[in-house]
Formats: structure tokens, sequence, C-alpha cells
């Protein structure tokens, strides 16, 4: 796996429902980034004030770095979801996932292909649960 990965939030998701192939994968990269995006879905998913904790801790414990939307990862974002909205379903938040990994030249590991397939500047690993 490359030195430094931008995890989607599926994988997230899959993790916390006990798939070991997501868990081993935040252990294999060395470091591990999210986009601020992904950061609010997985507060956004939470039910309680513990699970926002819980959230927060893990991703301390596991060092990883959020990266902000900046000016640049904003226009990028707008344009994919102009370029790939109507032909492939492209939604904002995985628009700014995308962007928010392209501008910082980092590969996004993610199992939701279909959106981000078409983007022909990403750098996308299929993660297959």
């Amino acid at each position: 796996m490359p030195e430094r990965v931008l995890f989607d939030t599926d994988i997230f998701i899959w993790a916390q429902r006990g798939n070991i192939k997501a868990a081993h994968s935040f252990e294999k990269a060395n470091r591990r980034c999210l986009s601020v995006q992904t950061y609010m879905e997985l507060l956004q998913c939470a039910r309680n004030k513990q699970q926002h904790l819980l959230v927060k801790d893990f991703l301390m414990e596991f060092a990883f770095e959020i990266l902000p939307l900046t000016e640049n990862i904003g226009h990028r974002a707008a344009i994919y979801v102009e370029e790939y909205s109507l032909s492939s379903g492209l939604r904002a938040g995985d628009a700014i996932i995308a962007a928010t990994a392209t501008e910082n030249n980092l590969e996004l590991l993610s199992s939701n292909l279909k959106h981000f397939r078409p983007i022909q500047d990403l750098k996308l690993k299929a993660f297959r649960p």
C-alpha cells in the first residue's frame, strides 16, 4: 500500500461492521488521511456524544490526518460534479473526497467504484470487502 492513503467513508463503515480487510487497510498505510468531508460524515452518522468520542479517539489513535477543504479542492470538486454527476451519479460529497485525493496527490481507497472510476486524474484503489 502507498505511503499516504486517503480513505473513503465506506472503508470506515466496513471496519465498524467488523470487516477485517478494512481494519488491516488502516494498519498497512504509513500515513492515513481522510477528507474533512469524510470526517463530517463519520460524525454525522454518530447517534450520540459517546459515538462522537469513539470516532475522534479512533482517528487520533491511528494518527489520521484530516485534510481541509481548500479553495482548489472546492474548485476541482465543482468541476467533477459538472463533468460526472449526470453520467455516473457523482454526488457533491464524493466529489469533495475525490478532489481532496487529487489535489494532495493521494491514492483513494474506496469500494464505491461506480462513482469514482470515471474521474481520469484520480488515483483510485479498489477495496473489495
